[in-house]
């Protein structure tokens, strides 16, 4: 399946591109996401009118993931959690509940802008966990989970 990438997509290509993907990976995630369009006659045209207005909105987006960059660099946040007397958490912390913490503390992230590579906390103690707020700009932040008293 071909596509024309209307954004940047990691591991695949920068805006503008002509790709070849899987139907699958294409029809299920970057067509219904808006980061492609199929690369059709008429939909090759389209895309040179606009190339760039989509230029603007890609240089937009990554100056906005910029600043939220500049308000995460060296945060932390501090969460809850009901743990054993070992430290062990019954449950774990995961990205939904460190987006949760920081967007209640100001910032807002999304649960999917959080990546854990090594799985849910399920220990207290201090952790760093990345932030990849667009295709080019990560960060990494300190969560510190502490027993619920």
């Amino acid at each position: 399946m071909e596509l024309i990438l209307l954004q940047k997509v990691k591991n695949l290509g920068n805006l503008g591109d002509k790709v070849k993907v899987k139907p699958g990976y294409g029809r299920n995630f970057l067509v219904p996401h808006g980061k492609a369009v199929s690369a059709t006659e008429a939909n090759l045209a389209d895309f040179e009118k606009r190339r760039a207005d989509y230029e603007a909105k890609a240089n937009q987006q990554l100056s906005g993931a910029e600043g939220r960059r500049a308000q995460l660099e060296n945060a932390s946040i501090t969460i809850k959690a009901n743990a054993s007397p070992e430290g062990k958490l019954f449950g774990s912390v995961g990205p939904r509940d460190i987006a949760e913490a920081f967007t209640a503390a100001g910032t807002a992230i999304e649960k999917s802008e959080v990546v854990m590579a090594e799985g849910p906390l399920r220990h207290i103690g201090e952790f760093e966990v990345q932030i990849h707020l667009h295709a080019d700009v990560h960060t990494t932040v300190k969560v510190v989970v502490v027993a619920d008293e």
